[in-house]
């Protein structure tokens, strides 16, 4: 039946009506096993009560103001947020790309502060930080891009996980002011850079006075098993940009800095009108408080490891399987050739996963799955790989 919504997403045949823990419902109350989480959002599951309840008491209480006015719960989740990431403040607003267009203000701002007419800004290959104009032209996905132009100029492309190709844009071109990157690239196939990559964009950003400005819009907020990705190789960056995860599904984003680069935006230089409102700030509120309480990132960690280590073993006698990557509860399984049937396979099957870069399967469970529930997920993408490898597709 036609209905009145616009063409941009090519839908999966299923509706929700209804969600509890790693399982939703259609709408003929058919239960499915969710390995997504929303594309990485509802890390706490569905409906978790500690969420709920601080939704319901703040829906009862005051939803919105604007940011005209102080938000107490706004200024707590910013001090939650700067003791668990090392930044010093926090810009928050409602999404990944609007918290990645902040970090591109910032640096943008922060090098003509610095007498930079033209500042630059290095991104990476197959990057992913949005869709609106600046941040689709920061990412590396030229399908993405097409048809959008002229996008925003102002950015230098080189290659992901190699320091090399860093230092060789830093002498032939003037003007650069920062580094955006991903830890993990998430829509790029769950690519894990090598060991030291991260230290060594850090120490070439000090080298140049450049910031580093890292996107954990997926990758923070547990999903690795540290707080953030980059925590894993303990380095602090200047700006941070989080959201998905943030508000377990209700709409959130932030943009953090720390030392210098906290104190580059100020009043008129930027805003939303609902970022971090009183309703997605006690949201966010509950989940920092559920992640602490109930010990989710440690077993993020652990439980992801073991994950890894079945498919590692079920799938080495598969040599259509190229490559399993991933840190925590954010798994990649790549396969020698595309993959997106596997999808609509899962969905079949009653299970909720998602291809990205058209060969391989990732996998974003939610952090409070069980054992059982893990191994369920392990077993059936393990299968559903095996049967479509040997369908010859």
């Amino acid at each position: 039946m036609a209905h009145t919504l616009m063409h941009t997403y090519n839908r999966l045949p299923v509706r929700f009506r209804r969600g509890e823990g790693a399982w939703l419902w259609d709408e003929d109350d058919q239960p499915y096993l969710d390995a997504l989480s929303g594309i990485a959002v509802c890390g706490l599951g569905h409906a978790h009560p500690r969420v709920t309840a601080a939704l319901r008491q703040q829906a009862q209480t005051l939803v919105h103001t604007s940011n005209l006015y102080g938000v107490p719960l706004q200024e707590t989740l910013a001090d939650a947020l700067c003791e668990r990431t090392g930044m010093d403040r926090v810009f928050f607003c409602n999404s990944g790309a609007e918290a990645n267009e902040a970090a591109i203000k910032l640096a943008r701002l922060h090098g003509h502060r610095a007498g930079v007419e033209r500042p630059r800004i290095l991104v990476l290959d197959n990057a992913f930080h949005g869709r609106t104009l600046a941040t689709l032209a920061a990412t590396g996905n030229a399908r993405a891009q097409e048809g959008f132009g002229p996008l925003p100029d102002g950015f230098l492309r080189v290659a992901y996980n190699d320091l090399a190709a860093i230092e060789k844009a830093a002498d032939e071109h003037a003007g650069i002011v920062a580094v955006l990157a991903e830890p993990i690239q998430g829509e790029g196939g769950v690519q894990v850079p090598d060991a030291g990559y991260l230290q060594g964009l850090r120490a070439r950003c000090d080298e140049r006075g450049w910031l580093l400005m890292l996107d954990e819009v997926q990758t923070g907020v547990g999903r690795t098993g540290a707080w953030l990705a980059s925590q894993h190789e303990l380095v602090v960056p200047d700006v941070l940009s989080l959201a998905k995860g943030l508000g377990n599904g209700v709409p959130i984003g932030a943009c953090l800095a720390r030392g210098a680069a906290a104190d580059v935006l100020g009043p008129g230089s930027h805003g939303s009108t609902f970022g971090g409102n009183p309703l997605a700030a006690s949201a966010a509120l509950a989940v920092v408080a559920t992640l602490d309480a109930e010990g989710l990132i440690a077993r993020a960690a652990a439980l992801g490891h073991r994950m890894r280590d079945r498919f590692r073993d079920a799938l080495r006698t598969e040599p259509a399987v190229t490559a399993i990557r991933g840190r925590g509860l954010m798994i990649g399984i790549e396969l020698d050739h595309p993959c997106g049937d596997l999808v609509q396979r899962a969905l079949e099957e009653r299970l909720l996963i998602n291809v990205t870069a058209q060969s391989v399967v990732r996998l974003l469970p939610p952090l409070i799955i069980s054992d059982v529930e893990a191994e369920r997920i392990s077993e059936q993408v393990i299968q559903l790989i095996r049967d479509f490898v040997r369908d010859g597709r």
